[in-house]
Formats: C-alpha cells, sequence, structure tokens
C-alpha cells in the first residue's frame, strides 16, 4: 500500500486554481470525488483544486458523517473520498478504516502536521495518499491520476444483499436445528452459491454438532467484537463443511454472551454482503431479537410438529406476529405421520390458519443413523432428504430445470 505525499517546496499553494498547470484530464473516465473537510478555510483550496481537473466531479462535505451512514456515503458511488485529519484525527481515523473495510474506494488524507507516526496509522488504516497542506496542483493532479488508474474500467455492478432466511420453532424440541442445517447443506450444494449457516440459538445451539463440526471461533467472538467485525473478521470465524457450506456455530460450552439488536443486526448485514444466502437457525426463541429480524427475511421458516401445543402455538405465532409483520412464511411440519393423533390435513390447516407448506416424514432410522454418524440427512438416501432438498431448489428456482434433466436426459 503506497502514501503519497509529493512535498515540492518551490510550488506555491493554489491560490488561483482557473490559470494554474494541470492537465486537462485525469484519465478517460470521470472521476466522482467526496471531500469530507469540517475546517472550511483547509477544505476550499482541495475542492477548488479538484474543481479545475476536467476529470473529476466534487462534492464537498462540511462535517465528518457518523460512522453508522458510511453505507450511505458508498452508496452514492464516489470513487475517491478525502479527509481532513486536522480537526478530529482519531475520529478521522476511524472513518478511514471503516470506508476502506466496506469498499474498495481510494480513500485520501490531508492535514497540516506531517510526522511519521500519523503516516504510519494512515496507511493501517487503508488510506492510499497523504496530502500535507498547503496544496499544489501538481499534487492533487498526481494523486488523481493514480486514483483514476486504481479504479476499475468499467464499474461492477452493485451486489444485491443476500437472501435472509430465517428458521425458527414454535415450540422447544420442534427439530427445527435439524431442519435447518440440512437445508442449509442441500442449499449449498443444490444452488451452487455462497451459503452461511449461522446458529442464533443462543445459548446452546447445535447446528455445528448435528453435521460433524468442531469450530475453533463461534457467534459469541462476533457478538462480543461486533464493534470490529467486518467481512475479513467475519471469514477468521468460519468453519467450512465438505459440502461447501459455512457455519458460524453457536458456542460448545454455556455462555452468557449477550446477542443484542445492534450486535446481532450488524453481523447479519455483513454476511450478507459476503455470501448469498445467508440461513438463521433462532430456535424457539421469539425475543425483540428475533422480532427484529423479520421483516429483513426473505423467508421464514416455521418449524413444528402435529401436536396440541405446537399447533396451538403456531396459531398464536401467525396470528399475532407474522401476520402484523407481512413476512413470506412458509410453515415445515417435522416428523409427519399421516392422521396422527387422528388430526388429519383439514384441521391442520383450519389450526394453523394457513396451509403446510412442508412435510417431513418421520423416519427414525434414518435420523438415528445420521445423528450417531454426525453426517447430514441429506447426505443419505432417504424421504426425509428428498423433501428438504426439494425445499432448497425452490428456494434457489433450480427444481424446473432438475425436472428438465430428469426428463430429457440421454440415461
Amino acid at each position: 500500500m503506497r502514501i503519497g505525499f509529493e512535498e515540492k517546496q518551490e510550488e506555491q499553494p493554489v491560490t488561483n486554481p482557473t490559470t494554474a498547470t494541470a492537465p486537462e484530464t485525469i484519465g478517460t473516465q470521470m472521476l466522482s470525488v467526496a471531500l469530507l473537510g469540517p475546517t472550511e478555510n483547509r477544505r476550499k483550496p482541495i475542492a477548488a483544486a479538484l474543481t479545475a481537473l476536467h476529470g473529476s466531479t466534487v462534492k464537498e462535505y462540511p462535517q465528518y458523517p457518523e460512522i453508522d451512514d458510511v453505507p450511505k456515503l458508498l452508496e452514492q458511488g464516489h470513487d475517491v473520498i478525502i479527509i481532513e485529519l486536522d480537526q478530529d484525527p482519531e475520529y478521522a481515523l476511524e472513518l478511514v478504516e471503516s470506508i476502506c473495510s466496506s469498499s474498495g474506494i481510494t480513500v485520501m488524507v490531508y492535514s497540516e502536521q506531517v510526522n511519521q507516526d500519523m503516516l504510519v496509522r494512515c496507511m493501517r488504516a487503508g488510506a492510499r495518499e497523504f496530502l500535507p497542506q498547503p496544496v499544489t496542483a501538481s499534487s492533487i493532479a498526481e494523486a488523481m491520476v493514480r486514483a483514476s488508474v486504481r479504479r476499475p474500467a468499467v464499474k461492477a455492478a452493485k451486489k444485491a444483499a443476500g437472501k435472509l432466511l430465517l428458521f425458527a420453532g414454535a415450540k422447544g424440541g420442534s427439530g427445527v436445528t435439524t431442519v435447518a442445517t440440512n437445508f442449509s447443506v442441500a442449499l449449498a450444494q443444490e444452488s451452487r452459491k455462497n451459503t452461511v449457516l449461522i446458529d442464533l440459538n443462543l445459548p446452546l445451539g447445535n447446528a455445528a454438532l448435528d453435521i460433524g463440526l468442531n469450530p475453533e471461533y463461534t457467534t459469541a467472538n462476533a457478538l462480543q467484537n461486533y464493534d470490529r467485525l467486518d467481512a475479513n473478521y467475519l471469514s477468521t470465524l468460519l468453519t467450512k463443511h465438505s459440502s461447501g457450506l459455512f457455519v458460524l456455530a453457536a458456542p460448545d460450552k454455556y455462555s452468557s454472551v449477550q446477542a443484542t439488536n445492534e450486535s446481532v443486526e450488524r453481523l447479519l448485514a455483513i454476511a450478507r454482503q459476503e455470501f448469498e444466502y445467508v440461513v438463521v437457525d433462532v430456535g424457539s426463541r421469539f425475543d425483540s431479537m428475533t422480532r427484529s429480524l423479520l421483516e429483513a427475511a426473505s423467508v421464514v421458516y416455521l418449524v413444528l410438529q402435529v401436536s396440541i401445543s405446537e399447533l396451538r402455538n403456531a396459531n398464536r405465532l401467525i396470528t399475532d406476529l407474522f401476520r402484523s409483520r407481512n413476512v413470506k412464511l412458509e410453515i415445515v411440519l417435522n416428523r409427519f405421520t399421516p392422521r396422527a393423533l387422528g388430526i388429519d390435513d383439514a384441521s391442520i390447516t383450519k389450526a394453523l390458519t394457513v396451509a403446510p407448506s412442508w412435510k417431513l416424514p418421520s423416519d427414525y432410522p434414518a435420523a438415528r443413523t445420521a445423528q450417531n454418524t454426525a453426517s447430514p440427512l441429506v447426505m443419505q438416501d432417504s424421504a426425509i432428504a428428498k423433501v428438504i432438498r426439494q425445499m432448497s431448489r425452490e428456494l434457489a428456482g433450480v427444481a424446473e430445470t432438475a425436472e428438465k434433466k430428469k426428463r430429457f436426459g440421454l440415461f
């Protein structure tokens, strides 16, 4: 990484940028520059020098944005962001680090104070150029030329946030973790897209155990350090399964970690930036954390067994929680046996007020084999595996393709 700090004593500060000697253009592409400078008499000379360059457009921000507003700043599509250090050096460096960790935008800083310690700190935060004041026409022009070279010829299309898929149980013991983990494995295989499973069934989730993983790091690490959480840090916490699925497991020991709404929302926001599918096991908890995630979810899978208590719980959740938030809900009947307890399909639909989307058949031998071998159910050839794979295909939009291959294949 390079910190540019051209200091040519023979050049004078820019006082009349319209007549300053500078390249007519800084490249074949127009550069959009955001200039963040709370101190006007420091910001204006740089804005004037940038305006004199015909290959750039400048938008001035007379104050530092909040760290939480950095994503909104990045949405503006700037190619270069230039930040003043002198008004509040510590906060300015925090801004630099936040921007650099979230994007590939070229970040520059400017200051009247030049010392080795500050140069090193700027470099570590991710700044590509250090512009000492007073600025000169050539130093600005040369820095912008380098920024133009670093920018790709064609901007990559903005990456859409990955789909958030929540798995919740109407009652403890409904088998939500088994369904969530096997669905995640199947989704990673069927879609062939980046998929991550996050176990928020705290404090004692078992998602990793169900598929034979023994992770070194867990959700506790992410939630306890959410203030430093970014894509790079998250990647160090994940464990990869042989199916291609990435897993952020719950702690394997009882943990008192507090999953605040803020920490969970940040974790999932970063995960959705990096993965096409983010599957979350929330167990049977419906606290404020779970409720805050419902509106962001693409699909909520409510897992239950056919019993009076679970049907009653599910009815209340559907009526009081899901409908008020207008979420896309799919009911999954787990360990399903037709006419269990003398309850037929019509009675189930009436009790739930909606028809079940999926029925996972009761198959104790297959479930026991999977449990004893710590191998996902969907890796076996069983009735349960077929239904879960169909769930993943429908979500990924590959069900029709799979059927055509079967119908028109040569063999």
